[in-house]
């Protein structure tokens, strides 16, 4: 499908970019192509994207004049919630799945009882996701979706009253907090005085609380990245098993089943390009070459 055809109006402004993440992938398709297809739902005359928002932005950076698409048969409704389904307990920051969860209650009138069944979620779930979406003052979440602040941030920030959020939000932009420091300035004004509050926040602007708020990095070599990687895949690798030994593919709805599917699909190629790396890493590739 040509990237003309392909819009993200719909779900683009609930969802968050990374820079980082999309350099990673920009870089990925570069080298490898596309090994999944991007999730689109018609729309009018568009297709809107359900899952697959940074190799869109990505394909966009490349030039690319089409990319392999997979049509669900769903209504935006359906797609809010199968993009929550896809990415439960992992990618979605809390921030993103309030604007979800907002936006489902709000412009699909759909109950928080509903919601939740539908996710599979218990109520206060919900309920907490929708609060959280109210709390957060509308100017710090915009900082947000320009990459200002951090979503773990922002969050922390919720805990102030609404109109002593931005004042936090633009020392925390200003000296570059971290999330931690971040979480120690809301716990120092969130019970302080209004007459203290600017006092306080002109001291964390001096920076005088951020270096004693600082936590030395570990340094990490290589091998521990390579060590906690391997930790990390084994971990993934035998719950994933787990989860389709003991759940078949077929007690899914149909759209998730699909995406389910095309998923472990793409995973083929890169398991077999991994297991081939790891055998010439182990030296085992030239060997068994040579004995052929």
């Amino acid at each position: 499908m040509t990237l003309n055809q392909i819009s993200e109006a719909a779900l683009g402004q609930l969802r968050l970019r990374e820079p980082g993440s999309l350099q990673k992938l920009e870089r990925s398709l570069r080298r490898h192509g596309q090994l999944e297809p991007i999730v689109v739902f018609p729309h009018g005359e568009l297709f809107e994207v359900v899952d697959g928002f940074k190799r869109l932005h990505a394909g966009r950076q490349l030039d690319w004049p089409e990319l392999s698409v997979r049509v669900a048969d769903i209504d935006s409704a359906q797609a809010k919630l199968l993009l929550l389904d896809l990415h439960s307990r992992r990618a979605l920051s809390a921030l993103e799945e309030a604007w979800l969860v907002r936006s489902l209650h709000r412009e699909h009138g759909l109950t928080q009882g509903v919601i939740g069944q539908r996710l599979g979620r218990h109520k206060s779930w919900i309920c907490r996701r929708l609060l959280l979406a109210e709390q957060v003052q509308d100017t710090v979440q915009a900082s947000v979706r320009l990459g200002l602040l951090t979503p773990r941030a922002a969050v922390a920030l919720a805990a102030l009253r609404r109109r002593n959020q931005q004042a936090a939000a633009d020392v925390v932009v200003e000296r570059g907090l971290t999330a931690r420091q971040t979480e120690l300035l809301v716990a120092e004004l969130i019970d302080c005085r209004e007459e203290e509050l600017e006092q306080r926040l002109r001291e964390w602007a001096r920076g005088k609380h951020t270096d004693a708020a600082k936590q030395p990095k570990k340094v990490r070599s290589e091998a521990d990245w390579i060590a906690q990687d391997i930790a990390l895949l084994r971990n993934v690798g035998a719950r994933l098993e787990a989860r389709l030994l003991s759940t078949p593919l077929a007690v899914h709805g149909e759209g998730t089943r699909d995406v389910i599917q095309r998923g472990l699909s793409g995973l083929l190629p890169v398991l077999g390009a991994l297991a081939a790396t790891v055998e010439r890493a182990l030296g085992r590739g030239s060997n068994r070459e040579g004995a052929a």
